[in-house]
């Protein structure tokens, strides 16, 4: 039932599986997740494979698991600013800070996709918060409460169709500071910028700046 308390097998459970998922994260940032291999975090916890198995069904569900809490960790960030104050430029700063907090939990959302995986329909549906907060603070509104004017139209973050009563413009300055503000960030996470002699930092803050000026 709602509000009742875990019993000490659904504790266990889990447990495990929140030390599946550290296990996991950490073969992402030294082998890639395309690499991800459930046989050797079985090997790790001291169980055997069809023992990982009553846990995470497959390699694409502990992926999906992965992919859910690294958007559902990004989205809060943004949401945090948001109900700090932060501004277009703030939102930037967020996003960014967090990106360089764990780049591989960036690069898996926001990187190349993974060879083979193919993600349920629910599985970026928190991206829409991202989309929602964006546009939100072009359009110079709060983040939209159910049934505003955003719900029900950023429910994937490749599908925008905002209520028309957002000016174009404003989902166009929303799309634009969106790919740019990735595009420096995922350029500077691959390591494209490394020995180039400039600060990455001040580049995106400069894209974020020119963004803002229109």
């Amino acid at each position: 039932m709602d509000g009742e308390v875990a019993g000490p097998r659904e504790r266990y459970r889990a447990q495990v599986r929140a030390e599946i998922k550290r296990l996991a994260w950490e073969q992402v940032a030294t082998t890639g997740v395309a690499a991800l291999s459930l046989k050797s975090i079985a090997q790790r916890l001291g169980m055997s494979g069809p023992a990982l198995y009553r846990y995470f069904a497959g390699r694409d569900e502990l992926i999906t698991e992965l992919i859910r809490d690294a958007y559902r960790s990004l989205a809060d960030a943004l949401h945090a600013a948001h109900d700090a104050g932060a501004d277009v430029a703030g939102l930037a700063r967020a996003v960014r800070a967090w990106a360089i907090a764990d780049p591989q939990r960036y690069l898996l959302i926001y990187g190349t996709p993974v060879p083979g995986y193919h993600a349920p329909g629910d599985t970026t549906a928190i991206a829409g918060e991202i989309m929602t907060v964006i546009l939100a603070a072009h359009h110079g509104t709060g983040v939209p409460v159910p049934g505003g004017p955003f719900e029900g139209h950023l429910d994937h973050h490749r599908h925008w169709a905002p209520d028309p009563s957002v000016p174009a413009a404003t989902l166009r300055r929303a799309l634009a500071f969106w790919t740019r503000m990735h595009g420096v960030l995922s350029l500077e996470l691959a390591g494209h910028f490394t020995g180039m002699g400039f600060d990455p930092a001040l580049l995106f803050a400069d894209e974020v700046e020119a963004l803002q000026r229109g």
